[in-house]
């Protein structure tokens, strides 16, 4: 907001596009006198010169690209922040153009797939809402049975619904949350209370050890499908071994159940009939078929099969009831907890080079374990100094959700007043430590800021 600040201010800002395919221009300009130089040092430690000259070099640079990955959402103003980012593209006019916009670099190389093929809570795949009289009417005909047409729970308000009474059967796949999810004891809670729950994944992970039946899954080596990447360009996928052991594709688990079950429609044999039945159902993937992505891929929306795909999206208008891009004003809104005196520091959880999220795949590798085996708690050497620690020494880390031991990294990577730790080793559970406030509209935890104090062991 600093940096739009400057931009409106110095009239760097793209005026014709505006006033030609955006609208609530003039409240948000008035939402930015709040954003003093002085509020926004204070607030961000960002020098007002360095703010001054990122806003002057994205303005100016056209096309620009807006790039954030997960940590950007990892707040309880997750939103907000994603909002902010959609006010400067707005700002500039850097969208709706090659080499603009604003791109998620998912966490996965499929999140945007599984997130257009229905994995949320509130659509159908398409983001076809569940709570669309129409929409709901097309699927239930599709797949032969009656669709509730209330949204679903999320990740994270599973696991509090467990522990209402309110969910006894929990059915996970390639999710590991005793490591990822914050506040992660009270996600161990919830696994041992619920009656029953089935884990899928490739490997037997933390999670799948509290589980009652768990499904041997394939990796992506051994199946065929598609990826979706973050500019929605669906790849083929295509099987390089056989699967190891008893392990199957994650379609046909589900096809074998469900059969079980006495469900209809689970009769595929390959993963392009799947395909044809995504593109049967989904205005966006209607022209994608398995022929038509054999060498490239294509990017959606794709809604005919005589259509090239779009390379970019918002080219001549916004996908809104006016088509228009909407600014929003924003008022910053400070962290659920910040450090005080019994909690003197900020933790937030970030990643090493060498392994992946909770560490299932990359800790079975013995060239990455040779290169980190152990959790690192990144120190700046003021704080390291004040409290007496020396670097490789192994301290009590301790949140007002739990406590952990870990080896201390002394190094100026972390401002003073903030440590750091991944959360891919399960002997040093950080998740145990972080805060489980969600973002109100996204419900996504605040995973990257909580209020932690170090002590040297005795």
């Amino acid at each position: 907001m600093g940096m739009m600040r400057v931009i409106v201010e110095e009239k760097l800002y793209d005026a014709e596009f505006i006033d030609e395919r955006c609208e609530n221009f003039e409240e948000f300009k008035e939402s930015l006198d709040i954003y003093t130089p002085d509020f926004v040092q204070q607030t961000t430690g960002v020098k007002w010169d360095k703010i001054t000259l990122a806003a002057r070099t994205y303005a100016i640079n056209s096309p620009a690209s807006i790039f954030f990955a997960m940590g950007i959402t990892q707040h309880t103003h997750g939103t907000d922040n994603v909002l902010a980012t959609s006010n400067l593209a707005l700002l500039t006019g850097n969208v709706g153009k090659l080499s603009a916009g604003v791109n998620p670099l998912r966490g996965q190389n499929n999140v945007q797939g599984a997130c257009d093929l229905g994995a949320l809570p509130n659509v159908y795949p398409g983001y076809q809402k569940v709570n669309d009289p129409e929409v709901k009417k097309k699927f239930e005909s599709a797949w032969g049975t009656a669709l509730s047409d209330t949204p679903g729970l999320t990740n994270t308000e599973i696991f509090d619904a467990i522990l209402e009474g309110k969910i006894q059967a929990l059915y996970m796949m390639g999710e590991n949350p005793v490591l990822s999810e914050a506040d992660a004891s009270h996600v161990e809670e919830a696994l041992k209370k619920v009656d029953f729950l089935i884990c899928q994944d490739i490997f037997l992970s933390e999670t799948a050890r509290y589980a009652d039946v768990v499904l041997p899954a394939a990796s992506f080596a051994e199946k065929d499908g598609t990826f979706t990447n973050t500019e929605r360009r669906i790849q083929r996928v295509r099987k390089a071994i056989e699967p190891v052991g008893d392990s199957l594709p994650d379609c046909r688990i589900i096809c074998r159940i469900a059969k079980k079950m006495c469900m209809k429609g689970f009769d595929f044999t390959h993963p392009g009939e799947i395909m044809e039945e995504i593109a049967s159902l989904t205005p966006s993937y209607k022209g994608i078929t398995y022929d038509r992505i054999d060498t490239v891929g294509l990017q959606w929306p794709c809604p005919s099969t005589d259509h090239p795909g779009t390379q970019f999206l918002h080219r001549d208008r916004f996908n809104t009831k006016n088509g228009k891009g909407k600014f929003f004003p924003l008022k910053y809104r400070a962290p659920a907890e910040i450090p005080d005196d019994e909690y003197p520091l900020v933790l937030t959880t970030d990643r090493s080079l060498y392994h992946y999220h909770t560490g299932t795949m990359t800790r079975r590798v013995e060239g990455l374990n040779a290169l980190m085996s152990h959790e690192l708690l990144n120190i700046n050497p003021e704080d390291a100094a004040r409290l007496g620690i020396d670097d490789s020494e192994t301290v009590l880390i301790s949140s007002r959700r739990g406590a952990v031991n870990v080896m201390t990294k002394v190094t100026d990577v972390c401002l003073p007043g903030v440590v750091s730790m991944t959360f891919h080793f399960f002997e040093s559970p950080t998740n145990q430590l972080t805060h489980c406030a969600l973002d109100p509209v996204a419900k996504i935890p605040e995973t990257k800021v909580c209020a932690v104090r170090i002590e040297k062991m005795k």
